[in-house]
């Protein structure tokens, strides 16, 4: 779960004349900073376990899908500006209970995936220090604690301090693919496909991990000063500098590590290769402060959009101790699937790469919504693109397995809540910013 999912301030209308706030390199920044995270430090070695060389198809085609969800959740913030994200994007062409269902799953994948980004930092910490599964489901659940009472004491991460966090990972890994890149070695993509054309797919759903994020980011469309004119220098900034990144990273990964690839830590072993032995240490200081950085300012997102949503029910109170129950509430729920989920994995009943498809699936869900509700309200060439992308998340959904129905299961929990259909415009508002200074 990358930094995958970072939520927006819902933003008031610009009366006539008012400046906007926010350049095109600002806006540039934050749209990148939603892209990036700490995905990046497992995905590429999953998708290389599941295809070998041919997961670079993956990557190619989830760019492409990426460059349509950046269209799409760009129109939808400009038809929509203070929906707030995906939730009321999805409630305004599908209705309240699809919006509802909408943010019920990005909520669940947030549970799911804080206690994942964890395991990751820990997985990078024993590959240095040594340790067994025990060991390293015992550093998880240490980071996931610290990252808890973080967002339960209310601490947030303010706009320089994720721009920073995002600014570390992006650093790392050009120098990873630049001091690994003389090591390239022709002979690493032979056999292309070892495991069949169908792996391309399940390596993509796993990819789809890192892929989210455009439609947190649709929100700061009203922050511009000229919107018409901004957009598609940041929006064409933010997909160049995505591209390089995970293109560069997929390429020296295979070409560089080879079969060695199928690891949990291939930032890891591309720094070691650049680096010598500095290279390992230097991952370990980058996975744990992305971790700790990264989910809290994911956390912190969640509990707003918890608190929104709790009010939103039927006899709720608008009370500031309401609110803060609410919040309290969503993270002992976070705690209690982390230890669940740890529990599962530290037993070896489940693998990084199911533990992976889950807050996967249930994103592709929040995607699948936004993308029907923009095929059926926008039009235009961004209709067909949302169509297409549409289309695409359904056929990611098809290689996402059992996750697909855990995650069908929690979507229609949410769609027969019976505050479902009275979803209002105030509900609608309920994704929420981690990018605002503290």
């Amino acid at each position: 779960m990358t930094s995958e999912q970072l939520c927006l301030p819902v933003q008031r209308p610009r009366t006539a004349g008012e400046p906007g706030t926010l350049s095109a390199a600002r806006g540039a920044a934050l749209y990148i900073g939603a892209l990036l995270g700490p995905g990046l430090l497992l995905l590429p070695g999953l998708a290389a376990a599941e295809a070998g060389p041919a997961s670079i198809i993956a990557w190619l085609g989830l760019l492409g899908l990426s460059a349509l969800f950046a269209v799409v959740f760009a129109a939808l913030g400009r038809a929509y500006p203070l929906a707030g994200g995906a939730p009321g994007y999805t409630a305004a062409g599908l209705g309240g209970r699809a919006g509802t269902v909408a943010g019920t799953c990005f909520l669940a994948g947030v549970v799911c995936g804080a206690p994942l980004v964890c395991l990751i930092g820990a997985t990078y910490v024993t590959d240095l220090t040594g340790g067994g599964s025990a060991v390293r489901c015992a550093i998880a659940a240490g980071l996931l604690l610290t990252i808890l009472a973080l967002a339960s004491g209310g601490m947030r991460a303010t706009t320089a301090a994720q721009l920073v966090l995002v600014s570390l990972l992006t650093l790392v890994i050009v120098v990873a693919i630049a001091g690994t890149a003389p090591a390239a070695r022709a002979a690493n993509w032979s056999p292309f496909a070892p495991r069949g054309w169908l792996s391309v797919g399940r390596a993509a759903s796993t990819l789809m991990f890192s892929f989210v994020g455009w439609e947190a980011v649709a929100p700061l469309t009203g922050r511009f000063r000229d919107p018409a004119r901004q957009l598609p220098r940041v929006i064409g900034a933010a997909l160049a500098v995505t591209t390089i990144v995970y293109l560069g990273l997929a390429i020296v990964t295979i070409a560089v590590l080879g079969k060695a690839a199928a690891t949990d830590v291939p930032l890891a072993a591309l720094l070691t290769s650049a680096a010598g032995a500095a290279g390992r240490p230097i991952a370990v200081v980058v996975a744990v402060v992305l971790t700790l950085g990264a989910t809290n300012a994911y956390l912190s997102g969640a509990v707003t959009m918890a608190r929104a949503r709790a009010q939103c029910r039927p006899g709720a109170g608008g009370g500031a101790l309401a609110r803060q129950r609410s919040g309290h509430r969503f993270l002992a729920v976070v705690a209690l699937a982390g230890v669940a989920l740890l529990g599962l994995y530290g037993a070896r009943l489940v693998t990084t790469a199911e533990l992976v498809g889950l807050p996967t699936a249930l994103f592709l869900i929040v995607y699948l919504g936004c993308t029907l509700a923009a095929a059926r309200t926008l039009r235009g060439a961004v209709r067909a693109c949302a169509a297409i992308a549409f289309a695409a998340v359904l056929v990611l959904l098809a290689f996402c397995g059992w996750a697909l129905a855990a995650a069908a299961v929690v979507a229609l929990a949410a769609s027969m809540r019976r505050w479902a259909p009275s979803l209002s415009y105030r509900c609608r508002m309920c994704v929420r910013t981690m990018f605002t200074d503290t």
